[in-house]
């Protein structure tokens, strides 16, 4: 599973302009949870992180390559949790390194197996708010939780927890940005492109034409290296260009 590998790298490179805090997985460290998601009123929150009409993006890409992951950690561009005065722009991402689980379609429900635990990371005090579909996480964080300590190092090791549960699983990355100066309208922009190849993938396991010149996913399929080749072969065809 290599089609996000463009997506990993250009990640990177939006990020690249400021150094960020890592810390390595302890699973000792992990943030208290619930056992759903807690309701923070507003008049109980210190803040919220995309409040405002701010940025908030949040997106997971997926390698077999493990060296474009690395070991489990959890990195953090800008302040932390305690030192965050108000609402403020916010993304949420994860890289995540699987095995390879064979055929494209048995790939492509593991991914959809690992996506889904997100729902089910409850950090207490920690409100998640999110709308897949336009790739935007928003948290209302407690003024309570704050005075316990909360911080992203404690919040990231719950989603590493929570995503190494899943045995395809074999390395995974946390990254917050709550940085002023970071680029989220090109954050912004790699979500879409992440759910745009997924969305393909989807629909090219479901079985579709293979007339490049009429078909509604060209553009993605010539943008991300591995999808042409991908389409054709499970059209049981050969791409053109061979």
């Amino acid at each position: 599973m290599e089609l996000f590998n463009g997506c990993i790298h250009e990640t990177e490179e939006l990020l690249g302009g400021s150094s960020a805090k890592k810390w390595a997985y302890d699973p000792a460290a992990c943030w208290a949870e619930t056992s759903r998601n807690e309701l923070v009123m507003l008049r109980e929150a210190a803040y919220e992180l995309g409040g405002s009409a701010k940025s908030a993006v949040s997106y997971s890409c997926f390698t077999t390559d493990e060296r474009l992951v690395g070991p489990d950690e959890v990195w953090l561009y800008g302040p932390d949790l305690s030192e965050i005065r108000g609402d403020c722009a916010f993304a949420r991402i994860v890289l995540f390194s699987i095995q390879d689980v064979g055929e494209e379609d048995e790939a492509y429900r593991a991914l959809q197996d690992i996506e889904f635990v997100k729902y089910h990371v409850f950090p207490k005090g920690y409100m998640i708010r999110a709308l897949s579909e336009d790739n935007r996480e928003q948290v209302r964080v407690s003024r309570d939780a704050i005075r316990s300590g909360i911080s992203f190092r404690n919040v990231g090791f719950d989603y590493i927890r929570r995503f190494r549960e899943k045995e395809n699983v074999r390395g995974v990355r946390v990254i917050f940005v709550t940085a002023p100066e970071a680029d989220y309208p090109g954050l912004r922009a790699q979500a879409r492109k992440v759910t745009d190849i997924t969305r393909s993938l989807s629909t090219i396991l479901d079985g579709i034409p293979t007339d490049c010149d009429s078909c509604g996913l060209r553009e993605i399929c010539d943008e991300v290296e591995g999808m042409r080749e991908l389409h054709f072969q499970q059209a049981g065809k050969k791409s053109p260009s061979e």
